[in-house]
C-alpha cells in the first residue's frame, strides 16, 4: 500500500493491470509515479461500484468492459487547460498563419482547423475567437475538436464556465464573447453562439481509426503526444501529415518535439512547425 493508510486495499499488481487496460486502449505510457494519481483518481470509482477493493474493480473492470470502461478512462485522463494557453501560438497564428491561410483559399473562402486533445473546450473556443476577429466577412470557418473524455467534451460543448477561467482575458474579449450568469449562475460565464456554430466536438481515440475525409489549414495537437513513445509519436506526426497539405501548420505543446523523429515537418518557431512535402 506504499506506506499510506488508503480507503481500499491498492497494489502495485492492480496499478499493472489498470495501465495496461489504459496503455491497450489508448497508447498513453503510464509511468511508474502515476502509482499514486490512479488511487486517487480511481478511488470514487470503486466507492461508487460499491467494491471492497481494488483487486475488485480490477475484476469488475475485466467483465463489465460495457459499463465501465468509458468512466475508467475519463477517471485517469489529465486535462489542463486554459483560454490562450502558450498565447504565442495564438500570436502566430494571428500574425502569420492565418494571413497565409487567406491568401491560399482565397477561392474557396473556407478554413477548417482541428483541436485535437480539446479537454473542456478552452482550446478550439480560442481559436474560434482568433479566427472570427482576424478573418474577413463570408468566409466559411469550422474547427473540429476532438478528446478521448467524453466528460470533457460534454462541458466544452456546453460552453459555460466558471468566472476564474477567464480572470486573464481582457474586457474587449470578455465583452464580446462571454455573457456572464446571474442569480445563482453569477459566478459562471457563457460562450457566445458565434463561436459554438463553428466548433463540432467529437470523441476520438487517436490511437484508433480516424473518420475524417478534410484537410486541414493546421492543426493545434498540443500536450498530447508527451504521453506516447517515440514509435507512436512518429506514426501520430504522420497521420498529421496526412490530413495537411504541404506549407500547413502543426502546432504541438512547449514540452514537446518531433525532434528525431521521422516526419514530413520542419520547425521554424516555438513548437510551431510546418509540413515540407
Amino acid at each position: 500500500m506504499s506506506g499510506k493508510q488508503r480507503e481500499f486495499e491498492y497494489t502495485r499488481d492492480d496499478f499493472n493491470f489498470l495501465r495496461k487496460i489504459s496503455n491497450e486502449y489508448s497508447g498513453i505510457l503510464v509511468p511508474d509515479d502515476k502509482f499514486d494519481m490512479f488511487y486517487s483518481r480511481l478511488s470514487k470509482r470503486v466507492r461508487m461500484r460499491g467494491l471492497p477493493d481494488f483487486k475488485a474493480y480490477c475484476d469488475f473492470l475485466e467483465n463489465n468492459y460495457d459499463v465501465e470502461f468509458t468512466d475508467f478512462i475519463n477517471a485517469i485522463t489529465t486535462n489542463l487547460t486554459s483560454f490562450f494557453r502558450e498565447q504565442h501560438h495564438f500570436d502566430y497564428l494571428e500574425n502569420t498563419v492565418l494571413p497565409d491561410v487567406l491568401k491560399r483559399n482565397s477561392t474557396t473562402k473556407t478554413i477548417k482547423v482541428w483541436s485535437a486533445g480539446c479537454s473542456t473546450g478552452e482550446e478550439p473556443y480560442s481559436l474560434a475567437m482568433t479566427l472570427l476577429e482576424n478573418t474577413p466577412p463570408g468566409w466559411n470557418i469550422s474547427i473540429l475538436a476532438t478528446d478521448l473524455d467524453t466528460n470533457v467534451l460534454q462541458t466544452a460543448a456546453n460552453g459555460v464556465y466558471t468566472s476564474d477561467k477567464v480572470d486573464g482575458l481582457d474586457n474587449a474579449t470578455l465583452k464580446r464573447w462571454f455573457k456572464k450568469g446571474s442569480g445563482v449562475n453569477s459566478d459562471k460565464v457563457k460562450l457566445s453562439k458565434d463561436l459554438q456554430s463553428i466548433i463540432h466536438f467529437k470523441q476520438l481515440n487517436l490511437m484508433k481509426e480516424w473518420p475524417i475525409k478534410n484537410n486541414f489549414d493546421f492543426i493545434f495537437c498540443r500536450n498530447v503526444l508527451i504521453y506516447f513513445d517515440k514509435e507512436t509519436k512518429e506514426r501520430l506526426a504522420q497521420r498529421y501529415g496526412n490530413l495537411l497539405a504541404a506549407g500547413s501548420y502543426l502546432f504541438i505543446g512547449h514540452s514537446e518535439s518531433l525532434h528525431q523523429l521521422d516526419t514530413d515537418f520542419n520547425l521554424i518557431g516555438n513548437t510551431i512547425y510546418k509540413k515540407v512535402k
